[in-house]
């Protein structure tokens, strides 16, 4: 009889531990999404900055009131930053898959979603 009293216990603490640990993943994976979200967006700006500045050294340079270096700097910082965009996109989408597990809605059509997105 004890033996049995203990192996409800058990599973009930193992049900309790699955479920807070379930949840904390949850809540860490929307943290995740949405401060992914507001990288993705802050990147994009940077993006576009670090364009225009790229631009405005290759006309200063084609002028001759900036040198070559000034120019690939700037090229430089462009592509650093189209690599941190690409890399908080791919990041924010996996973390999206993970919240979707976490709350036990990930279905074969999300996988295909997303890997549809990768391959272009």
């Amino acid at each position: 009889m004890r033996e049995a009293i203990a192996r409800s216990d058990k599973a009930e603490n193992d049900l309790d531990y699955a479920r807070r640990s379930a949840a904390q993943t949850a809540r860490q994976s929307y943290f995740n999404v949405t401060s992914g979200l507001a990288q993705v967006r802050a990147l994009r700006a940077a993006e576009v900055s670090s364009q225009s500045a790229l631009e405005s050294n290759k006309l200063g340079y084609q002028v001759g009131v900036r040198i070559n270096i000034d120019v690939l700097n700037a090229q430089q910082q462009l592509y650093s930053t189209q690599r941190d965009l690409a890399r908080a996109r791919y990041d924010t989408l996996l973390n999206g898959l993970r919240l979707k597990q976490a709350a036990g809605t990930l279905v074969e059509e999300d996988l295909a979603r997303i890997n549809a997105l990768l391959q272009h």
